[in-house]
């Protein structure tokens, strides 16, 4: 089950989050004491992997802690829906009888007092049957029954059963559909008719029975037990739930660790945060290089007896188990530094590890730094990041597969760079688990991936709220607080077209960025393109602001960027303004969809598959009467389309802002089926472009 969104609603300040998008990594920034934690905790406390439980006392929000101590049932505190996977679709399914379309998603949501609140979102029974569908059915049987030959003794049972069948459609005509109470009361008038003395070897009687018999299913349709009532279906739902692992705490190892110490903590319990966290850090530690603190503790035990000499047998058996303890500490030493090196890219760093009687020993040098230094005294970033590493590698692997991670505020030791590797590393992990994080530092939010990030902040009534719309402004203290971070994340995407060898597409507006850098992450990860992460395309704001964009970027070489702009009326205008002036050396750096696309009037959008637009459209606005699918049409620009469709079913789409929010959508889902799914003459279109803007900016 993968997490799709959550809202948090009456918890501590959070008094309602509104839903909040999940991603394979989502990240939650925003100020000190903005309400980061609020948004995290409750949701580890919708299935924790371990601890986790309500705390009345410090989980309900002070001012309605009297009403919810003594409410009944407790509020619900958080609601999470979840993507199902095919097998426990299938499953349900096959248990409704319904269709495995029902089951694509499911909400979960959870009270204060622990229960359960499971909702299939796509399950929608009809208690009612079509008028038109049981007058066919009625007017069949009587068609059928006139045409069966009767035996003596059938044709008086005959009549009285063509008579009951139109008293029954009599019956229904004023209704427009049928329900259980209408059903049963057709059953009731089809079964007066006693057939008790009919023939056995009579076709009438067996036929009117057929007729009975699918009355029956039309009642079993209209009474079908809804799957959100079923207790199996709950229980099925809650047993596949994927846990929570929330961490607050990353214990940092020492460089020198005194193996007595380290066995009684792993040992026992009650310790305090810090001690918990650094015990657990070491256990993690042994458990990876598949070493035990005991077994290197008995392997360098010397000679005891103070009253008598060993043997020779005896000091070559302690010589022999010093031996065998350094070879697995050399072994286990080259194992962590060859796959520590895969992921920290600070620096090429060696780990030895080093046993002398009860003391443990973490030696570390660097290709800049040969000389071995205790780890205690290297920095603190390269101990949080070991630390992490291994606690995560570790217990994901062990207890915490398939779990969602939820990190408070993770990396804060570490520089900038580190920072931004640490953010690779979440792409990492999250292959195998969704990783949630908090953060105020920009360096935590990668450029190219903004779409990621939600914005925390404290509203003018003092509680949290969050927002995907990272531009937002509230004309509030705290608002701008929140921004200032934000604002700097976002500012990275062009601070970084900025540094030398990182090239700008300039685009008009965050929508056509989610879709750009979406195909520039299919087309790189095919091999079709040999561009990076040094193409960036940040947004101007519309087409209008593409001229002071570009001016301040083509400060750094003396030679404007690529800017490329939609072929509607407004692009129009403004390419012809800018090859008048400021492009008028440059033309063949302003480009337009419509010469990828071959289609006057294109945006972006055209440059996407439709299938992708349609399925995210439609699952975004699903209370339409008429779907979006429906109304489409090929080879014409889909932007007017959706507004118009939009119009026609009053369908209020949020304005400015649902084209950068239809555009998140639709990359996730382009992201998360990958080049395979995309057609050829997309990927065609896709390279020329991209072609184009290397091409253009060289030449």
């Amino acid at each position: 089950m993968k997490l799709v969104k959550f809202r948090v609603t009456n918890f501590r300040s959070v008094e309602d989050s509104n839903w909040i998008d999940a991603d394979n990594v989502t990240v939650l920034i925003g100020t000190n004491e903005s309400g980061k934690t609020n948004i995290i905790l409750p949701l580890w406390k919708l299935n924790p992997a371990k601890e986790g439980a309500v705390v009345a006392t410090s989980d309900y929000p002070r001012k309605y802690y009297n009403e919810f101590r003594t409410k009944e049932p407790k509020p619900i505190f958080i609601s999470a829906i979840f993507k199902l996977n095919s097998d426990l679709a299938e499953e349900l399914a096959n248990k409704s009888g319904l269709s495995v379309d029902n089951f694509e998603e499911v909400e979960v949501s959870r009270r204060f007092d622990g229960e359960y609140i499971v909702n299939f979102l796509s399950v929608n029974l009809s208690r009612t049957i079509e008028k038109g569908k049981v007058e066919k059915t009625l007017a069949d049987a009587e068609i059928h029954l006139n045409k069966i030959s009767t035996l003596k003794g059938e044709e008086d049972i005959k009549q009285m059963l063509i008579s009951a069948l139109q008293t029954a459609k009599k019956s229904i005509q004023p209704l427009v559909e049928v329900g259980e109470q209408q059903i049963n009361s057709l059953v009731a008038t089809l079964s007066t008719v006693k057939t008790d003395n009919a023939p056995k070897s009579g076709e009438v009687v067996p036929y009117y029975s057929t007729i009975l018999d699918q009355f029956g299913l039309f009642l079993k349709d209209v009474t079908k037990t809804h799957p959100n009532e079923s207790e199996e279906f709950k229980d099925l739902v809650i047993k596949n739930l994927p846990k929570f692992v929330y961490y607050s705490t990353y214990g940092n190892l020492d460089s020198e660790i005194y193996l007595p110490h380290v066995i009684a903590n792993m040992a026992r319990g009650g310790l305090g945060i810090k001690e918990a966290a650094k015990a657990r850090t070491l256990k993690v530690l042994f458990e990876f290089v598949k070493l035990s603190p005991q077994e290197i503790l008995e392997l360098g035990r010397d000679f005891k007896e103070t009253n008598r000499q060993p043997t020779a047998e005896e000091v070559a058996s302690i010589a022999e188990k010093k031996k065998e303890r350094s070879i697995l500490l050399q072994s286990a030493s080259t194992m962590l530094t060859k796959q520590f090196r895969d992921w920290w890219k600070q620096g090429e760093y060696r780990f030895r590890f080093e046993a002398d009687g009860d003391h443990f020993r973490i030696w570390v040098s660097d290709d800049k730094r040969p000389e071995e230094i205790e780890l205690e005294g290297r920095s603190t970033g390269l101990q949080w990041f070991l630390s992490f590493y291994l606690v995560f590698l570790v217990e994901r692997a062990d207890a915490h597969e398939n779990a969602i991670l939820l990190l408070d505020e993770p990396g804060l030791s570490l520089h900038p760079l580190a920072q931004h590797d640490l953010s690779k590393f979440f792409d990492g992990l999250s292959k195998d688990n969704q990783i949630i994080y908090t953060s105020h530092s920009p360096f935590l939010v990668e450029a190219d991936r903004l779409d990621r990030a939600r914005k925390v902040y404290v509203s003018k009534d003092g509680v949290s709220k969050v927002t995907s719309d990272l531009r937002a402004s509230d004309d509030e203290s705290s608002q701008k607080g929140a921004s200032y971070a934000v604002n700097a994340a976002l500012g990275l995407s062009v601070a970084e077209s900025l540094l030398i060898g990182c090239e700008p597409v300039i685009v008009e507006g965050s929508s056509d960025q989610h879709y750009l850098t979406a195909i520039k992450i299919l087309l790189n990860s095919a091999g079709r393109i040999s561009v990076g992460r040094e193409l960036l395309f940040p947004p101007a704001g519309g087409a209008k602001g593409v001229r002071v964009v570009a001016s301040l970027l083509g400060s750094r070489d003396d030679k404007l960027p690529v800017a490329f702009f939609d072929s509607d009326n407004i692009g129009d205008e403004t390419v012809k303004s800018l090859r008048k002036d400021l492009y008028v050396d440059y033309p063949n750096l302003v480009l337009q969809v419509a010469s990828f696309t071959a289609m006057p009037g294109s945006e972006v959008e055209d440059l996407i598959p439709s299938s992708f637009i349609i399925n995210q459209l439609d699952k975004w606005q699903r209370s339409a009467a008429i779907s979006f699918g429906e109304k489409f049409i090929e080879n014409k620009p889909i932007v007017p389309q959706i507004e118009d469709w939009a119009k026609k079913n009053n369908i209020d789409l949020p304005s400015p802002g649902w084209k950068a929010e239809l555009a998140k959508r639709v990359k996730q889902q382009m992201l998360y089926d990958g080049y395979g799914a995309v057609q050829p003459e997309f990927i065609e279109k896709w390279t020329k472009l991209f072609n184009t803007f290397r091409d253009n900016r060289i030449a």
